[in-house]
């Protein structure tokens, strides 16, 4: 499957942030459904308040990625802090909270299930 930037569906739009999600991106055995998403992330956007009330007030959906630019910092629900920078793969396991550092574009896959109940989520908080 191949599918271009703006093609990808538009999820979620706040200021600073643009989620895109292209749901069935493929099949992941034991994972089940994948989706490819593509976030445009302003510095200083913090997942935190926006993952309150999920399990550990923390996505729990894993994602495999790569940084296309800029600099993001996840915090894991043990306090763990690792950052990722433009050109680095990463993995992401349940159990984390995103802070951006600078200006950033990732593109990541994850489980399609969890990944939408936490944009979802997102979502609801934003207009609840």
């Amino acid at each position: 499957m191949k599918i271009s930037k703006d093609a990808v569906t538009v999820q979620l739009e706040i200021p600073g942030a643009v989620i895109r999600q292209q749901k069935g991106f493929g099949e992941a055995g034991e994972f089940g459904t994948i989706s490819s998403e593509y976030f445009t992330l302003a510095a200083g956007v913090d997942t935190t308040p926006l993952f309150q009330g999920l399990d550990g007030d923390s996505c729990q959906c894993p994602h495999w990625g790569f940084v296309l630019s800029g600099r993001l910092t996840t915090t894991d629900t043990d306090g763990q802090q690792e950052s990722v920078a433009a050109n680095d793969l990463f993995y992401w396991p349940p159990g984390h909270n995103v802070r951006v550092d600078a200006d950033a574009e990732i593109i990541m896959f994850s489980p399609q299930r969890e990944h939408s109940h936490v944009i979802e989520h997102m979502a609801e908080k934003l207009n609840g």
